[in-house]
């Protein structure tokens, strides 16, 4: 039997077998901790900027009793991993033409159900290609990214898709809040908003932390993801970005949210405290 067949019979990655042969003869564990030491190696090879704590909360999710965080850490350790946390480039955006100016509406606003207050950016990841674009709108009670769109161009047209898309799905925010570039003030963004009705909040020029939980968000994407994968064609991008907004909203616990996913918070399997946005 081959080395793939018998990894899949055990349900151990071929990646994760590997390293365990390069590495088997510097490294000793008890009888009992060798199960949870495959653990925790398939998850790290899955996910390596996982660290030892969000790791140790979400293997007892997983009904793992024994993945303390202490015991978590000491085999991460002695397997020489731990969560990767890249430095990432600054991404800055250009300036946008004259536009309808409107209020910031969320300074010290409390949160206190899902669809009252989306927001949405745009960010930016280089391929050998060039730049590409990728637009989120996320539900900041939840945290969870509702839908996404990534372009090799700026037009306003995959900004509105992806706001279409999150409307049919998910229903219309009291709020939907943005930041001032040219796709969001656009005649033909901002008519989808005003024709629902919806209450339309803008952060200050230059005042990133108005859209702090976004400003997380795209944090959260590049340091675990991006930055991790070499991707080299924007249909790799995208394949990979849903694999990983999949994992962020299903499976990826948030210290914010009680070590809850998104998505168990957006369809009440796990109420959360109100909570206020806190900006300078």
């Amino acid at each position: 039997m081959g080395i793939a067949e018998q990894c899949r019979l055990l349900g151990v990655s071929r990646s994760s077998y590997y390293w365990w042969l390069r590495h088997k003869d510097q490294i000793k564990f008890c009888d009992d901790e060798l199960a949870l030491v495959q653990v925790v190696l398939n998850w790290w090879t899955d996910h390596p900027a996982t660290g030892y704590q969000k790791l140790a909360r979400q293997l007892q999710q997983d009904g793992y009793e024994r993945a303390t965080e202490k015991r978590v850490r000491k085999i991460m350790r002695r397997l020489g991993i731990r969560g990767i946390s890249p430095k990432p480039n600054t991404s800055r955006q250009g300036k946008g033409k004259q536009h309808k100016k409107y209020p910031y509406l969320l300074r010290g606003k409390k949160i206190r159900h899902v669809n009252q207050v989306w927001a949405t950016d745009i960010s930016y990841v280089r391929l050998p290609s060039g730049m590409v674009y990728v637009v989120a709108i996320i539900d900041l009670f939840s945290r969870k990214i509702l839908s996404h769109r990534v372009s090799n161009t700026m037009d306003v047209a995959f900004c509105k898709e992806c706001l279409y898309e999150a409307i049919d799905q998910y229903g219309v925010p009291a709020i939907f809040n943005s930041d001032q570039g040219s796709q969001f003030t656009s005649i033909e963004f901002l008519a989808i908003l005003e024709h629902l009705k919806v209450e339309i909040s803008m952060d200050g020029v230059g005042r990133c932390l108005d859209n702090v939980f976004m400003e997380r968000t795209w944090r959260t994407q590049k340091y675990e993801h991006i930055f991790l994968h070499d991707y080299r064609t924007l249909g790799e991008l995208r394949r990979g970005l849903k694999g990983f907004i999949d994992f962020f909203n299903g499976e990826r616990l948030h210290q914010g949210l009680a070590y809850q996913t998104p998505d168990a918070v957006y369809y009440g399997a796990f109420p959360i405290k109100e909570m206020e946005q806190r900006v300078a």
